[in-house]
């Protein structure tokens, strides 16, 4: 297996801490992750598009941080990580319960490095129940 370069490190680095800190519903490291302009695409079994801006997604995390739910599962394998200069892509397949129901997702994800740090632009979640 040939080693990662250190921007590749980097953006794994990000996405680790991205999910670390949305599975224990930590809003405020997730406000500085997540981009002004971040745009994030649902689809769920039924073909059902849901969408929502950083303030929306954020919210989403607070809600469940506030109704006291356990920390979500952590588990993450990565299929690629892509980065063209200040831009990157990551496709990894996760599995938590976000939607409230016990889920695989596979997520598309586009960063900027902006402010001395990569910050996520836009996730696509595609969602199906765990085990299909």
């Amino acid at each position: 297996m040939t080693p990662e370069s250190a921007e590749v490190q980097q953006v794994r680095k990000a996405i680790d801490d991205l999910i670390q800190t949305a599975t224990s519903y930590d809003v405020e490291v997730l406000d500085r992750i997540y981009h002004d302009r971040l745009h994030v695409v649902m689809i769920d079994n039924d073909h059902n598009l849901n969408t929502a801006d950083k303030a929306a997604f954020k919210g989403l995390f607070a809600s469940k941080r506030d109704a006291g739910d356990p920390p979500m599962n952590t588990w993450a394998k990565y299929h690629s990580i892509d980065v063209n200069e200040d831009t990157a892509h990551v496709l990894l397949s996760r599995k938590n319960d976000l939607s409230g129901v016990d889920m695989d997702l596979t997520l598309s994800i586009d960063l900027i490095f902006e402010d001395d740090r990569w910050q996520v632009t836009r996730e696509v979640i595609f969602l199906r129940p765990d085990g299909t």
